[in-house]
């Protein structure tokens, strides 16, 4: 089950990638001048819309519960960009260089995934996609507290470890939108 579920978690992340590479063609690496309590907001917004979707059942903008979850996925490699990116790091960056970045971050996500995949028996089958929606809006509210606390925490994981956990709900979500 664990190798079924590496290649759908790579194929959504190619999904995902592919869409994030063209709009560093398009529009540069504009996102770098987010600060990371921005990039949180934009992922709230993606979170919040997709429960308002989920629960009103109509949509009257023409984006889709998918393209929600693939911006979700997006915005949180650019949010890890953004928490090791040093005020030295130009806010253009080479779309070859954005490349090899986000398959880093995602890299690193996926492991987290198939680490806490192995211990928890891939128990997020079993849940509803609304489910991983509250998750990420939990996460949210997380990072949001950790941030206003200036990044400190007495005993809860980071804010990069928050980031992580969402992109993973959010290709879940879309495994199971994609079956």
């Amino acid at each position: 089950m664990v190798s079924n579920t590496s290649t759908e978690y790579d194929a959504v992340i190619n999904t995902c990638r592919g869409l994030f590479i063209k709009k560093t063609h398009d529009y540069g690496t504009a996102w770098r001048i987010l600060r990371p309590a921005s990039i949180t907001d934009q992922i709230f917004i993606k979170a919040q819309r997709i429960r308002t979707l989920e629960e009103k059942k109509v949509s009257k903008v023409d984006e889709d519960i998918t393209s929600e979850y693939i911006g979700i996925v997006n915005y949180c490699v650019m949010a890890m960009l953004q928490l090791e990116c040093g005020p030295e790091t130009p806010v253009e960056l080479p779309a070859d260089e954005v490349s090899v970045l986000y398959d880093e971050k995602v890299k690193e996500t996926k492991d987290l995934m198939l680490a806490k995949n192995h211990d928890y028996g891939e128990a997020w089958r079993d849940m509803r996609i609304s489910s991983l929606t509250d998750l990420i809006l939990m996460k949210i509210l997380r990072v949001k507290q950790i941030e206003d606390n200036k990044g400190l925490t007495l005993a809860s994981e980071g804010i990069k470890a928050n980031y992580q956990d969402m992109l993973n709900y959010a290709v879940f979500a879309l495994i199971k939108l994609n079956p």
